[in-house]
């Protein structure tokens, strides 16, 4: 990762700002593809062996953290398919479109001049490491990456090749937080919003709250986090962009903005929020642990700017001085599990029974026998139930739709193929019907618009093309690549049989027609069936979060795969049945058929929704966390929604059911079809809306105004958001 330095004014005790500039692989690859941190040369044409070497850089660095195929593992063949594989030209040119790399410097020069007057705790002091850290993992992170490297390695400051002369550069640093020492008073937030320039929207580093108690006993402990760089980065491996990168210089987790088009997923995995979207600029940006300062000797400005003594910095699992406890988790942090953070922390001081949170999360804080906190659902809205309709909507309405429309045709087209392959005569009928062809239009339409609406959900919709990159580790690469393939299964599927349409009604006739297409077609259907499947396995997997419990629980995939049987028997339905019963007697005569079919697989889809629904409840019921407390706001902030989405689910799976068994060869079979079918989509539609609104992250207190989804709301309806420094950030995604 380059990080671009004013050094000027880190001569100066006013300001220092760091900012992210375009690098390039030795492949000429934006965003290190190959995990190559070249940030010497000015622009791809001039990116070659020679290039390097006068620049500074003969050994491309690599990351501790490895995703994908290194160039020099690669052989022959792979190389030679890369260099002329379509997918790839197009991309590197997409990549170049836009880009300024003026600011780069080959200039070999020393690094930058730390300011003079740094007092001696703003200094790094790590005389002794250990081997390993508690997680069992190497200290030096030279020993575990997966290819060797060079001890020295320039990190391209300023895009300086210089390097630093820290003798634990290539050790795994981490945060240390003494609870007792912090006094709330946001000195670490400024120093580390002035170093990088942030917006009053936006925070690196955050100091949350906990209290507990009643006067005169009564007691706050106050919580400052950032990015925990740890030893197993979820948001490295979740993002599609391969924008992370963790270094062996520090075990930094470093993120590209620029390589980054703002799905947002990494904010979702993350436990401790440290990934920020900027809705603003549509791209996410994080906390890069100060490496320009630790490069001087210096710790992060935060660590410097902290008046308790509170916050410390240096090799993970040394305890700093003034420091009796490397405790790995305090009350109101997220279970140390699920990424194994690179922060310690110490809290000697007896904390009450519980600790409440001053943000409005219903979360609180329950001491267990053992002295450890968990974290249980804080009824801070009552009982009460109500609508809240209007707050259904959110920024997720394109992943709705996307999940929705995705489901239905794929369910569809399933149906569809599979009914024609096993001779099912009212589905031959449809074949052979002229809704055939506009049936298929339609799924190709519904899948098409799903697709443009996912984009639209990324902060950079024209870099949509990135989120394939990272097909080794993230979910949602995976996901993305199904979908795709599925369309492009699907559009195939419909191109030839417009094709053969269009032949037979010219008259056209030859072996390329009636064998050598039906045969393509054929493959075009299966490829479609199998990649659509493979890819909504991996859309349920891509909610499967820890750090999201409501989410992770096996009801996405009874979900997901309901909907696949629901919606797609219904879209199946809905134009093939007018169809058949308007073709004449002969065609008619297979309605109840196929209606009986189509009403069968709908009712069984919202049956198996609806076993999971139950499933998921009874679980939540009994668990605690931030799980429960989705469950909680979904049973009294929006109680009357999801009432009306449970009856609505019932009452149609059941009715649809009636009609399969005994009403589909009856005209009042037909009535109630019709009227179950809107009921059917309006249950879907609060159902998934319900899924993204609901979910809790497991993420740490907030502050009363910082990071408070209460004040948002507020500020918004008195007209406070609309002032930048209240730091509440505008009601839209991007530009």
């Amino acid at each position: 990762m380059n990080i671009k330095v004013n050094e000027e004014a880190n001569k100066t005790p006013a300001t220092t700002e760091t900012k992210v500039v375009e690098f390039y692989d030795a492949s000429g690859n934006r965003g290190g593809f190959n995990g190559a941190d070249v940030g010497s040369v000015r622009n791809k044409q001039e990116i070659n062996e020679e290039a390097l070497v006068a620049a500074g850089n003969p050994s491309p660095g690599k990351p501790a953290v490895e995703i994908g195929l290194r160039e020099e593992n690669m052989t022959g063949l792979q190389k030679t398919l890369r260099k002329y594989n379509p997918w790839f030209i197009a991309r590197n040119y997409l990549d170049t479109v836009g880009t300024d790399n003026s600011d780069l410097d080959p200039t070999p020069r020393p690094i930058f001049d730390a300011r003079s007057g740094e007092r001696d705790y703003a200094k790094l002091n790590d005389p002794v490491v250990f081997d390993e850290n508690r997680y069992g993992t190497k200290i030096d992170l030279l020993n575990i990456t997966e290819a060797p490297l060079t001890e020295n390695r320039s990190l391209e400051i300023n895009g300086n090749p210089a390097i630093g002369e820290n003798p634990n550069r290539n050790k795994q640093h981490g945060f240390h937080f003494t609870a007792d020492n912090c006094i709330g008073c946001h000195a670490c937030e400024a120093a580390c919003s002035e170093k990088n320039d942030l917006p009053a929207h936006l925070s690196f580093r955050s100091v949350g709250y906990v209290e507990g108690g009643s006067y005169p006993d009564y007691k706050r402990m106050n919580i400052s986090m950032a990015c925990n760089h740890c030893d197993n980065p979820v948001c490295m491996k979740g993002c599609p962009t391969k924008a992370y990168t963790k270094h062996a210089e520090y075990g930094a987790v470093l993120q590209d903005p620029e390589t980054c088009f703002g799905c947002g997923y990494c904010t979702w995995v993350c436990p401790y929020n440290a990934p920020q979207l900027d809705p603003m600029e549509g791209k996410v940006s994080k906390c890069n642990m100060c490496v320009d300062r630790l490069e001087v000797g210096l710790k992060p400005a935060c660590v410097s700017a902290c008046l308790g003594n509170a916050l410390n910095f240096g090799v993970a699992e040394n305890t700093p001085e003034n420091r009796e406890q490397v405790k790995t988790s305090i009350p109101g942090f997220p279970d140390p599990t699920i990424t194994n953070p690179n922060i310690r922390f110490q809290q000697t001081k007896t904390m009450p029974e519980e600790m409440a949170r001053t943000d409005t999360m219903p979360i609180k804080y329950h001491k267990q026998d053992d002295g450890t906190f968990r974290s249980v659902v804080d009824e801070k809205e009552g009982k009460a139930q109500s609508w809240n309709l209007a707050r259904l909507s959110s920024r997720e309405n394109p992943l709705v739709i996307f999940t929705l429309f995705t489901q239905a045709s794929m369910g569809a087209f399933i149906l569809l193929f599979l009914g024609n392959l096993f001779g099912i005569e009212s589905l031959v009928a449809v074949k052979n019907s002229v809704a055939y062809i506009p049936l298929l239009i339609l799924l190709v339409g519904l899948q098409a618009v799903g697709l443009i609406l996912s984009t639209m959900h990324l902060g950079k919709p024209m870099r949509f093309y990135r989120g394939f990159n990272n097909l080794r580790y993230s979910p949602v690469s995976r996901e993305a690549l199904g979908v795709a393939l599925f369309f492009s299964g699907l559009a195939a599927f419909t191109g030839l049989e417009v094709l053969s349409f269009g032949l037979d009604y010219l008259a056209i006739s030859a072996p390329v027609i009636t064998d050598v297409i039906p045969a393509i077609q054929t493959g075009a259907a299966y490829f479609a069936i199998t990649t659509g499947l493979i890819g909504l396995y991996w859309m349920v997997r891509s909610y499967r979060i820890p750090a999201r419990p409501f989410w992770d629980h096996k009801q996405v995939f009874t979900s997901f795969f309901g909907t696949l049987f629901s919606l797609g028997s219904l879209v199946l339905g809905l134009v093939a049945i007018p169809t058949l019963a308007l073709s004449g007697a002969e065609t008619a005569a297979l309605v109840p058929q196929l209606l009986q079919i189509t009403a069968g697989l709908a009712a069984l889809g919202l049956i198996a929704e609806g076993l999971g629904l139950i499933s998921h409840a009874k679980y939540l019921n009994t668990e605690s966390g931030e799980g429960a407390a989705a469950h909680y706001v979904q049973q009294t902030t929006f109680g009357k929604t999801y009432i009306l989405r449970n009856v609505l689910m019932a009452a149609t799976g059941l009715l649809m059911a009636i009609v399969a068994i005994a009403l589909s060869a009856t005209t009042l079979g037909l009535v109630v079809a019709a009227i179950a079918a809107p009921a059917v989509i309006v249950s879907l539609l609060i159902g998934r809306a319900l899924f993204y609104i609901l979910v809790i992250p497991t993420t740490m207190p907030g502050a009363f105004f910082w990071k408070n989804k209460g004040f948002e709301e507020h500020a918004r309806d008195v007209g406070l958001a609309d002032m930048p420094q209240v730091g509440v950030v505008p009601a839209c995604h991007h530009h």
